[in-house]
């Protein structure tokens, strides 16, 4: 793959990879971004061997995914002290509404495990089917849907609360 033809598919893809990750990061803007450079790096790094035999959006999204995973498991590792996650809460004096639009929602998904959460985002956020879905998590169809179904009831527990 060209570098050109990589910068245009990467055009495409770039504003639905970013909510993705959005989501996926519980509404943190930052951490979406630094992970989605690194999926777009990695990408980059690795386009050579894009066979094309899924779309460019399922092989991207799979490689953020990976990104996503890959920082829950470097995050698990880091302890975080009691004054970080209160200093969380606090809303800076610059924040507006429209911010924090999504709050709740976000707050709701935060609470949910990393696999519901992606196939969720997928699926409602970016509108991707089950089959797509299945191929960027590389699981089963099955288990999407399973995912999906526990992933409501969850989000349902945390909202109504």
């Amino acid at each position: 793959m060209t570098r050109e033809r990589f910068i245009d598919l990467v055009r495409t893809e770039q504003e639905p990879l970013r909510r993705f990750l959005l989501g996926l990061c519980s509404g943190n803007q930052s951490l979406a971004d630094d992970l989605a450079q690194d999926a777009l790096v990695r990408a980059y790094v690795a386009s050579g061997s894009f066979l094309g035999l899924s779309k460019f959006s399922t092989w991207l999204f799979r490689i953020a995914y990976n990104c996503f995973i890959d920082h829950c498991r470097k995050a698990s590792y880091d302890t975080v002290s009691d004054e970080s996650l209160e200093a969380q809460g606090v809303l800076s004096d610059d924040s507006t509404d429209e911010s924090f639009r999504y709050q709740q929602l976000y707050m709701a998904l935060d609470r949910i495990p990393e696999k519901e959460r992606a196939a969720i985002v997928l699926h409602y956020f970016e509108d991707r089917d089950i089959k797509e879905i299945a191929s960027i998590m590389q699981i089963p169809s099955g288990t999407v849907k399973y995912l999906l179904s526990v992933g409501r009831n969850h989000l349902k527990e945390h909202l109504s609360v």
